[in-house]
Formats: C-alpha cells, sequence, structure tokens
C-alpha cells in the first residue's frame, strides 16, 4: 500500500538511555523515514537533547514524570496521569499521532495502551510480537506473545495466532505464512494442558495457517513464519536469542583480530560482519508490536539507543502504512457474525 506521512508519538523519557538517545532516534526517523514526530516529555531536557544534533526542533508535547522501573504499573499510571507514556497514548486516542514508540517500562506502556486505547473488539488479550532472524536471510519469524501475557488459555494462543499470520502477511511480507505452536516435541499429544488444547484449536481453525508443533530448535529454522507462546516462554526466548546474539558477535570480534594475519583478514570482512550484526543483532529490529489494541504500539528494549529508536519508528510506520490494525478488526468482525464455538 502507499506510505502515509505517520505522525509518531514517542515517549522521549523512557529508557535507559533517556532522553538523549530517544531523541538521537527519534530526529534520524524524521529524516530518513519522512514522518512526523512528536516528543513528550519534559521540554527543556528535550530541546536540550535536539540542540546537540543542530536539527530543526521538532513539535514537543509536554508532558511530567515517568513511570520507573521499580513502580508497579498500573498504580503508579493512575498516580502519574500526566506521565510522559500516559500522555503518548492519548496523543493516539485524541487522533493527534498515529502510532507510539517507547523504551520505558514495558508493563506500563502494555497498560497505558489497555487503558488509553482498549482492546480491539474480539480480542481478549494483547501479545507482544517481536521478529527474529532465521538461518535463512531473506526469512524472519514472529515470535508472540513476548511478554504481555504470563498465564494464558487457549483461545488466547488461538487469538495470536490469527493477528500473527495478519503481520505476516501484510508487514512482513510472507504471501502463505505458516504458523507453529512452541512445544516440546513435533507429536498433538505433547506438552501441558495448554499445549495440547490450543494445538487443537488452532488445527480447526480455517482462519489460521497451522502447520504444527515448532520445537526450541525449530524456532530459527525458518520453517516456521508465525510462532505462538505464552508470554512467560516467549519472554525467556526472546532474552536468550538476544543473549546469543551477542555473545556470536563477540566471539567474532575477539576470534578474528587474533594476531597479524587476523587484523588484515578483518579489516577485509567488514562489509560482511556489518551484514552479520544487521541479521542477529536485536538492535536492528527496533521492538516488537503491542498487537490486539487500538492503537499501533512500539515497545522497544529498555537498553535502546539511536538505531533502536530509529527502527522501532519503523515498524510503527510499517504497521500504519499496511492497515494492520484495520486488518484485525476486520477478520474479527468476521467472526463475530459466525455461530460462537465454545473452547
Amino acid at each position: 500500500m502507499g506510505s502515509t506521512r505517520a505522525r509518531i508519538a514517542i515517549d522521549a523519557m523512557g529508557g535507559d538511555h533517556a532522553p538523549g538517545e530517544i531523541v538521537a532516534g527519534a530526529l534520524r526517523a524524521q529524516e530518513e523515514l519522512g514522518v512526523e514526530v512528536l516528543l513528550v516529555g519534559d521540554p527543556q531536557q528535550i530541546k536540550a537533547s535536539v540542540q546537540q544534533y543542530h536539527s530543526p526542533l521538532p513539535e514537543i508535547v509536554p508532558a511530567e514524570g515517568t513511570v520507573e522501573m521499580h513502580e508497579e504499573p498500573l498504580s503508579a499510571l493512575k498516580r502519574k496521569p500526566k506521565a510522559s507514556i500516559n500522555v503518548a497514548m492519548d496523543l493516539v486516542k485524541q487522533g493527534k499521532a498515529d502510532a507510539v514508540v517507547s523504551a520505558g517500562h514495558s508493563g506500563a506502556a502494555m497498560a497505558a495502551a489497555l487503558l488509553r486505547l482498549g482492546r480491539l473488539p474480539g480480542i481478549d488479550r494483547p501479545a507482544i510480537g517481536a521478529v527474529l532472524p532465521t538461518i535463512v536471510p531473506s526469512k524472519q519469524v514472529l515470535i508472540l506473545d513476548v511478554g504481555a501475557n504470563v498465564d494464558c488459555r487457549p483461545k488466547f494462543l488461538e487469538q495470536f495466532a490469527a493477528m500473527g499470520t495478519i503481520y505476516s502477511q501484510y508487514v512482513l511480507g510472507v504471501a502463505e505464512p505458516k504458523v507453529g505452536l512452541l512445544n516440546i516435541g513435533e507429536e498433538p499429544s505433547k506438552g501441558n494442558d495448554l499445549a495440547v488444547r490450543t494445538h487443537q484449536m488452532l488445527q480447526d481453525n480455517p482462519h489460521i495457517p497451522f502447520v504444527g508443533n515448532a520445537e526450541g530448535r525449530d524456532v530459527l529454522s525458518a520453517k516456521f513464519d508465525v510462532i505462538v507462546c505464552d508470554g512467560f516462554v516467549g519472554n525467556v526466548l526472546l532474552k536468550f536469542a538476544e543473549a546469543v546474539g551477542e555473545v556470536v558477535l563477540q566471539v567474532l570480534k575477539d576470534e578474528l583480530l587474533r594476531g597479524v594475519h587476523g587484523k588484515i583478514g578483518t579489516a577485509m570482512l567488514q562489509p560482511n560482519l556489518k551484514r552479520i550484526k544487521q541479521r542477529i543483532d536485536h538492535v536492528e529490529h527496533g521492538g516488537g508490536l503491542l498487537l490486539g489494541v487500538g492503537g499501533v504500539c512500539i515497545i522497544s528494549h529498555g537498553a535502546s539507543q539511536a538505531p533502536t529508536i530509529c527502527n522501532a519508528v519503523r515498524l510503527a510506520k510499517e504497521a500504519i502504512d499496511n492497515q494492520v490494525l484495520e486488518r484485525i478488526q476486520s477478520q474479527y468482525q468476521k467472526k463475530e457474525q459466525q455461530p460462537a464455538v465454545t473452547e
């Protein structure tokens, strides 16, 4: 679909490196992606950060404070109605922005999205989807949920699979996505009660291109385009994958620099090493899209720096351009017109 000039509200105060790196990433996204950014947070701190880059001053939306990592999300959001994440979500609710990007407290971002934007009709629980590389250079795999729902029911996972299918088709460009259920074995009878019941529901749903269980070794194999799991397992998987990527990059750096010949060879391999980093570094993927709420919301890593924020804005723009929310709504409106199926 043709792209539009998206307006992205960015929580400038959220994250370990806020506001400096957040602002830098936002300015880079505005220049490279042709989007309009709205920086939400303390005006003085934001202006000071912008001045370091000699860029035109983007629109700043004042906010008061942020939700700290040690705070309980719901109580903090109610206690701080003008916190940057609340204000950013309100901009989307009011139609003044098309999406929110935040590297702050992920629980607070999800809670603020639910409180301010609400769930899409037909969706019981939103899910955070994260894209990981696979052994095939041109293929990626979408994992969801990676942290929004620690405990799940089968119908939640069924909804994750349906939303993941739409995202894979229209944002990742997979014509016929293959959906898998993360499990400890390939057989339908394997796993706990949640896995067995979910397998049956996915198999019976004609709208989900389900191909079976995915074991841990299959996650990055390119056999699947979408893999669903509960948020507890998904979050552990995501953080383990991030750590493995960092280890691989460090091992390559250490080994290739050994001796004079290694240093010469490394210089010649710089383009290849850069491509390796782009494929396995979580920084390159920007963050996860919170699917199932009434607005586009990207939740980035707390340690996000400028490149990550820029890529998070890219994810938001792709979701907007490809009308992901509208497509999910359309599918569930059709389902509501069909006879209900009990779990």
